[in-house]
């Protein structure tokens, strides 16, 4: 075991694969000899060379469809889009040709690529590096969609998306790149105490694609979150004084229904938290496959915590941020509806 970061434990993951599996390729903006903007894949380039770890031109709907053509050949390539918030050049190659290509070829053809992408906000990055759009990529048939809340759940998760035989997107949550919260206004508390670090294996370990974690065990409410909210969602629990069980969901999509479902029937009651616009955001889906699967277990209205329907705002961010208070009021008053 080893003290890692959210970024070293990222950085672990993709030299553990480059060193074991030969058809692995590491490619995006400034991945090489820079090492990327938040430092991810530092070093791997000097260690594996430019032909396995290379820089590509600012053109993401190219770098995504490059990856396409290596994965049909047999090879696995991971590329990085610098912010989730430029991913959009690259989405007609990602939902028109790696989602599609297994099922269009009759499974001739597979697309195993990963794309690793750091999003949300909470760094002050507005309205173009704060973006959450995992809700374009769940609703896609042929994608998956995995979100980490903690170093060993971020290499584990992500040498399992590597090793997957369908296309991943694998976004990281760039306001725990670097651990602990400083607690200013309404930012979650620290999540790793003092140490952002966290024990992970050096080595090759494996955390399963569409399980989710109970996080935190409790009776009164079950919290579903995923990422940065993960953390929200347990400080507000302690704040509260409700015995919430928090649920990280790890992955989107697939979801782990029977987790979700099994929690809820025991609760009766049920906050979703994300970061992501309310409208048509993901905590949307979760609402009603909870009450299709639990309605005559609900003892109230399943709620919902989100970021507002606007764009990041760059000087209002903690407004924007759901923060603790605001989970912690809506598990107040769900209690007592």
């Amino acid at each position: 075991m080893s003290a890692m970061t959210m970024v070293q434990a990222i950085n672990s993951a993709l030299d553990v694969m480059l060193g074991e599996d030969p058809d692995v390729l590491v490619f995006g903006e400034d991945v090489g000899f820079f090492g990327g903007v938040f430092r991810c894949t530092q070093g791997l380039q000097g260690k594996y060379g430019k032909r396995r770890v290379f820089d590509t031109p600012i053109a993401e709907g190219g770098i995504v469809a490059t990856a396409v053509g290596m994965g049909a050949y047999g090879l696995r390539p991971v590329v990085e889009i610098q912010f989730a918030d430029y991913i959009y050049p690259a989405t007609d190659q990602l939902i028109s040709e790696a989602a599609r290509l297994r099922y269009r070829s009759g499974g001739e053809f597979t697309s195993p690529l990963t794309v690793r992408t750091p999003y949300g906000g909470g760094i002050f990055g507005g309205q173009t590096h704060s973006q959450s759009p995992e809700a374009i990529f769940a609703h896609v048939c042929g994608l998956k969609t995995v979100i980490p809340s903690n170093p060993y759940d971020a290499k584990g998760l992500l040498i399992s998306a590597i090793e997957d035989d369908d296309p991943v997107i694998f976004l990281e949550p760039k306001r725990l790149y670097h651990g602990p919260f400083d607690g200013r206004h309404d930012q979650p508390v620290k999540p790793w105490a003092d140490d952002p670090r966290a024990d992970v294996p050096e080595g090759h370990y494996r955390v399963p694609l569409g399980q989710a974690a109970v996080v935190r065990p409790g009776a009164d409410v079950t919290v579903l979150a995923y990422g940065t909210m993960v953390h929200v969602a347990l400080t507000a629990v302690e704040a509260s004084g409700v015995d919430g069980e928090v649920i990280d969901l790890r992955t989107i999509m697939p979801v782990d229904i029977d987790t979700i479902v099994a929690s809820v029937r025991k609760t009766g009651r049920c906050v979703i938290v994300h970061e992501a616009t309310r409208t048509c955001g993901f905590g949307s889906e979760l609402s009603a496959l909870v009450q299709e699967n639990c309605f005559h277990h609900l003892e109230a209205p399943v709620a919902r915590v989100t970021g507002w329907d606007t764009p990041y705002p760059h000087a209002l961010e903690w407004h924007y941020f759901p923060g603790p208070s605001r989970v912690a009021e809506a598990l107040t008053r769900v209690m007592e509806d």
